[in-house]
């Protein structure tokens, strides 16, 4: 996947995020949808280095599963973290938070989103380069 995509392609599957809620280029892979049966999903969530979603909060759960790379995780009014292969993060509901990849480095998670019956995300404000590169 990495050749692929420093040629701005990346496998099947994989799909752009739209732009509005993310700086940089980052890619989304479905792999379980919610339904009738199953009240969560999961996606494979890819960040070319320095690329980070917008201000966020979730109505449920989140949990991020960190599968390659290095990234970043902040909550409001906290300092914001480094993350790491094997890390997990449990964003509690209603916790304005962003996440994305280090300036050097791809960053790769798995974004399960519980109790979808509530709704999945509300999207807010731009992360801008002056908050991202305060820990840079």
């Amino acid at each position: 996947m990495e050749n692929q995509e420093q040629n701005n392609e990346i496998s099947e599957g994989y799909k752009s995020v739209p732009s509005e809620y993310f700086t940089g280029k980052v890619w989304l892979k479905a792999l379980v949808a919610s339904d009738e049966h199953t009240n969560c999903t999961i996606s494979e969530v890819v960040f070319s280095p320095a690329a980070r979603n917008n201000w966020h909060t979730h109505p449920s759960n989140q949990i991020l599963i960190v599968t390659e790379g290095i990234g970043y995780y902040q909550e409001e009014g906290a300092a914001i973290r480094e993350i790491r292969t094997g890390d997990v993060v449990n964003v509690l509901p209603g916790i304005k938070h962003w996440h994305g990849a280090s300036p050097d480095s791809r960053f790769v998670h798995l974004a399960v989103n519980l109790n979808t019956e509530n709704g999945m995300v509300n999207w807010m404000e731009r992360v801008t380069d002056q908050q991202y590169y305060l820990k840079a």
